[in-house]
């Protein structure tokens, strides 16, 4: 019976522990088995269609993915509109538009248009190749308070041989000298018998096990679940580092901010239409390579939704004035665009409407361009790089859970300290180089703070390294960001919450685990000692002894696996239901 329940132990306990590492498993599945290779002729049109096994695909190959399919690769598309359900790779619940130049990531679903795709990223490079390596990884990386259980582990053998046969000896030698009643002894055996049931019962209930167990079964699970997240947890060292993270540094650019301008206001001064004022606006500046011009061109092609490359109207005499703005005469009228020099330049006068508005824009750290038809200043453009949706939700959050923000940025202080007043941070570093964040890190660090550094992994590495814990955000299939212990899959900043909030979680349970593996240890050995048998004749026979023992290292993998419930803190969730996530 002793053995038996032994073997059963150990046979519930693998069974458990494979549950550990399903997070693997499931993402192995993802990749489709089959592919749809297209092969076509020189003026582009299909010409015949071959189904192939996935793991053939070649870089630069020609794939179609029907609605209801899976992406057999990572690759851009070069034909057809539809959306593609990315939640399996980057936790993203909701589908993501798809069309020609966008990229798209093997393993994710197309739910509606048919899509043909070019391949990138084939095999054991490919992002969902990635993504399981670095899980894997981070499940067999060694947590550092695995070293406590090893340390005990080192002396707990030794010691329980020495216990159980100090037990057996003490029991032996007060049998033979009576050194208690005889009426103890059962009927069925001699104190000799009594006294080893005693010292093979404290050698059996001693489980070293539930201890070794305690930590890797909750890293694994926890990293796993980070994964279905969409937060991918490079080991045990980063999510023991996460749990007492007390300060998160941003980065400003791509990181609270969306990381390109964008038109934020348009406002008119005179009677026209936004659609015709538009199309004169993105007409004069589609010839500009400057970043405020493309963003104006980007926004005026919501006013043409039904064209994917809209045709704008033919600009004459096209002249870029650099670090002012453009001339160009488009459909008879002629269109001056830029900054107030330039209108004073060219001899428009400016409103006391437009000049207001132009002190308002630039007050919100907001770029303003004046925008003249035939000499008269007919509207003002507000262009910024816009906060992230759910900023200033996610700095107030962490203020509740007791950690303090800081915004360190290489932009000027103005800018730097409009974007920390919309979010709520009050410390702010400008002006700063990327070595220059690295040292601010270590300063916080002098202070006494666990520092985790959020940026986006290309000019904030040094401080992604210099940090405790290092989060890229937005890398989305680029996870090989080799300074970041953490990668957010989506460039949502609600996940470094989800990712502290993750670490918080597991540890508390690996706490739990610690307190009955050594809790269940420091009671069940005095008891089959025989601590109990003097006073109320109870004693554990060894095959329960084998019993308890099983269950306890079951115990601490099923306690492990209830980290598989986790639930991201409401507060998040309330972010959706606000309406603050906005594509």
């Amino acid at each position: 019976m002793l053995i038996s329940f032994i073997l059963l132990g150990k046979y519930l306990e693998v069974l458990a522990k494979g549950k550990t590492s399903e997070a693997i498993a499931k993402l192995m599945d993802l990749a489709p088995g089959t592919a749809i290779l297209l092969a076509l002729d020189d003026q582009g049109n299909v010409i015949s269609e071959e189904e192939i096994d996935s793991r053939l695909i070649q870089r630069n190959d020609l794939i179609k993915i029907i609605p209801g399919a899976k992406v057999a690769s990572d690759g851009f598309v070069i034909w057809g509109q539809s959306h593609v359900n990315e939640s399996m790779i980057t936790g993203e619940a909701r589908p993501v538009a798809k069309r020609k130049g966008d990229t798209v990531i093997g393993g994710t679903v197309n739910e509606n248009g048919v899509l043909h795709i070019k391949a990138t990223r084939v095999g054991s490079e490919s992002a969902l190749s990635q993504i399981v390596r670095l899980v894997e990884s981070a499940q067999m990386a060694k947590a550092p308070v695995q070293k406590f259980a090893d340390r005990i582990s080192k002396y707990f053998v030794p010691l329980v041989i020495i216990l159980s046969f100090s037990t057996w000896l003490a029991w032996f030698l007060a049998g033979k000298f009576h050194g208690y009643p005889g009426s103890w002894i059962p009927k069925s055996m001699d104190s000799f018998q009594l006294a080893l049931q005693f010292g093979i019962s404290v050698m059996v209930i001693a489980c070293p096990c539930a201890l070794g167990l305690a930590t890797p079964t909750a890293v694994m699970v926890g990293t796993g679940v980070g994964a279905s997240q969409g937060v991918l947890i490079k080991g045990g060292q980063a999510l023991e580092s996460a749990h007492k993270v007390n300060c998160v540094v941003f980065d400003k650019t791509g990181t609270l901010t969306i990381g390109k301008p964008v038109v934020v206001s348009t406002r008119l001064l005179k009677n026209l239409a936004l659609r015709d004022f538009y199309e004169l606006a993105a007409a004069a500046e589609v010839n500009s390579e400057h970043p405020l011009a493309k963003a104006i061109v980007e926004y005026a092609k919501k006013f043409r939704e039904d064209e994917e490359n809209p045709k704008w109207p033919e600009a004459q005499d096209f002249e870029s004035i650099t670090g002012h703005g453009v001339k160009a005469i488009v459909r008879n009228k002629e269109v001056i665009m830029g900054n107030k020099s330039l209108m004073l330049e060219n001899n428009i006068p400016i409103s006391i409407d437009a000049e207001e508005i132009l002190a308002e824009t630039e007050g919100m750290a907001q770029t303003g361009i004046l925008v003249s038809i035939d000499r008269e200043v007919t509207g003002v453009l507000a262009i910024s790089d816009p906060l992230k949706p759910g900023a200033r939700e996610v700095i107030s959050i962490l203020n509740s859970m007791k950690v303090k923000s800081i915004m360190v940025t290489g932009d000027n202080w103005g800018t730097a300290n409009s974007i920390a007043g919309e979010v709520g941070i009050e410390t702010v570093i400008a002006e700063a180089k990327p070595v220059q964040k690295a040292e601010k890190v270590k300063e916080l660090q002098a202070a006494g703070y666990t520092v985790a550094m959020v940026g986006d992994g290309i000019n904030d590495s040094p401080a992604l390294v210099a940090a405790d814990v290092g989060m890229a955000i937005g890398a989305g299939t680029d996870i090989a960001i080799e300074a970041a212990d953490i990668v957010l899959m989506k460039s949502n900043l609600e996940d470094v919450i989800t990712a502290i909030d993750l670490s918080r979680k597991t540890f508390s349970r690996i706490r739990l685990n610690y307190i009955w593996a050594l809790g269940y240890n420091v009671l069940g050995i005095p008891i089959a000692a025989g601590a109990l048998f003097p006073g109320t004749g109870f004693r554990l026979p060894p095959w329960i002894a084998g019993a308890a023992m099983a269950a306890s290292s079951v115990s601490v993998v099923v306690c492990s696996l209830l980290l598989k419930n986790y639930k991201r803190p409401k507060k998040l969730e309330n972010l959706y239901i606000g309406g603050i996530r906005i594509e």
